[in-house]
């Protein structure tokens, strides 16, 4: 059975997966997650359906369009690429094109090296995009950029989760997602989704 898997960091729709999603005649199954790509690859909603597929048997071909989808790190990429490599699925990566799998049976020893290289070059990539956005955070809090509420005042529990950021994490909450999972999807605090289960229950009473 042939899968392609397709994951985009954005949760809102704001991210079109259709970069990654060309030429898919012959594929049984195209998945797609919608997720923080810090989220273990079985974890996640379609991957965990990757997940039954291999424990059934079932999967002989996995392809993506680069590795780096496959995991949230660079051991997290290759624990799925040597764990696929030992059940003799194949997997298939477009770019850049590597496989662990050659057409006669065998192992692709420069994909395998190759595959390492492009991995931590896609995780220094990721740690420098956050490097930025925390700069650019605390940028703002020098410049008083961040105001927050002023003291005193009184918000409403029907406010605070009309709120769009605190009407995402209630419909993870809802979902049955976990506090670590939300955090990673939606970049915020524990204690604000804490706060955003209470405020919750506060309005259903």
């Amino acid at each position: 059975m042939k899968v392609f898997y397709s994951r985009v960091s954005s949760t809102d729709g704001s991210q079109n997966p259709e970069r990654q999603l060309q030429n898919l005649e012959g594929f049984d199954y195209v998945f797609i997650d919608r997720c923080s790509g810090s989220i273990p690859l079985y974890e996640r909603a379609k991957g965990s359906q990757i997940k039954k597929l291999i424990d059934q048997g079932k999967l002989t071909h996995l392809e993506c369009h680069d590795f780096t989808r496959l995991g949230r790190s660079t051991l997290d990429c290759l624990s799925v690429y040597k764990e696929l490599t030992e059940r003799s699925i194949k997997v298939v990566s477009r770019n850049p094109y590597i496989r662990n799998i050659d057409d006669n049976g065998k192992p692709d020893p420069f994909s395998e090296c190759l595959l390492s290289l492009v991995v931590v070059l896609g995780s220094y990539e990721r740690s420098l995009i956050l490097e930025r956005q925390r700069e650019g955070i605390n940028l703002r809090k020098e410049k008083k950029l961040y105001t927050g509420r002023q003291v005193g005042t009184i918000e409403s529990p029907e406010k605070f989760i009309s709120k769009p950021k605190n009407k995402k994490i209630l419909s993870y909450l809802n979902k049955g997602y976990s506090y670590n999972d939300i955090s990673s999807i939606i970049p915020c605090s524990k204690s604000t989704i804490v706060r955003v289960k209470k405020m919750s229950q506060l309005v259903l009473q």
